[in-house]
């Protein structure tokens, strides 16, 4: 594999984290001031598409929607599924990678 996909994935994988971080802590401030919210699917979204390590750090650093089970085993479910396939695809090697 090229080195240039790699680190090119390698910053998506720290950008999409960092956003899930942030969305957390912006949407716990704005819960506070009972202000506009970052939509719950917006938040599921960033997880989707990799953000989830960062996501969960926040939802616990920030003490943000704890209580929703959604959050607390989606989120979790969610990375573990994608660290699953990622290492399938990275042994078994079925898209030739």
């Amino acid at each position: 594999m090229n080195y240039k996909i790699i680190l090119i994935i390698i910053g998506y994988i720290l950008l999409i984290n960092l956003t899930g971080f942030v969305a957390m802590y912006i949407d716990k401030k704005r819960a506070k001031r009972n202000e506009w919210r970052i939509k719950e699917v917006t938040l599921l979204s960033i997880v989707l598409l990799g953000g989830g390590i960062g996501s969960i750090i926040g939802m616990y650093k920030f003490r943000h929607k704890t209580k929703k089970l959604r959050f607390t085993i989606g989120f979790p479910t969610i990375v573990i599924t994608q660290i699953v396939l990622i290492i399938y695809c990275l042994i078994a090697n079925p898209f030739k990678i």
